[in-house]
């Protein structure tokens, strides 16, 4: 499974990325059950945050969502937080 976040946004407008591909990963089951609720409490267009907060674009094997914050689910946090650490 290929996990791929942009986020973009904030208060300087700037950009992030980060892909993890979980093939023969010992942790692989950790990362598809986050990519999975990720996916299914995304939005399918672009959402409206608030102001200066950052949105994200979570795609997983070719289906994209959209997030934004602060209303992102636990599972997106971490997903993002993770992907963004570990795929930079």
């Amino acid at each position: 499974m290929r996990i791929h976040v942009r986020r973009t946004g904030g208060f300087g407008g700037t950009e992030r990325q980060g892909e993890v591909d979980t093939s023969g990963r010992p942790d692989a089951h950790e990362w598809h059950a986050l990519a999975e609720n990720a996916i299914t409490s995304g939005r399918g267009a672009p959402v409206t945050g608030v102001p200066d907060g950052f949105h994200y674009e979570i795609t997983v094997d070719g289906t994209t969502v959209h997030a934004a914050d602060p209303r992102l689910t636990e599972e997106q946090r971490t997903l993002i937080s993770r992907v963004l650490k570990e795929g930079a």
